[in-house]
């Protein structure tokens, strides 16, 4: 990832526009902020979301809140709790997202 021509800012979250998006079940809500190139969210998951897509795209991703459930197209699952990160790469292990309790998360992509 090559990080140039941003300058030096300050985001306030709760002042960026939410987005819904519907899951098989739940819902995910983001955040979005664009630097260029990079992608930056805040995404809430309610309880009980399940993504409706197996995702390629590469993240970096912190669980700031709730319990994320990862689960990798191979049978793989990791469990993301507070202070816990993943990272990927694009198109290098498919992979999707679920909780029973609801999460909150930073992500950058």
């Amino acid at each position: 990832m090559q990080m140039s021509g941003i300058p030096f800012g300050t985001t306030d979250w709760e002042t960026i526009e939410r987005t819904e998006h519907a899951g098989e079940t739940g819902t995910a809500t983001w955040r979005t902020q664009r630097f260029g190139e990079i992608r930056v969210r805040m995404v809430e998951y309610s309880a009980g979301y399940l993504a409706d897509h197996w995702c390629e795209k590469g993240h970096i991703l912190l669980c700031l809140d709730g319990e994320l459930l990862t689960e990798l197209s191979d049978g793989r699952t990791f469990l993301l709790t507070p202070g816990m990160s993943y990272q990927v790469a694009d198109g290098a292990e498919p992979h999707r997202s679920s909780t029973k309790t609801g999460a909150r998360l930073f992500i950058v992509d």
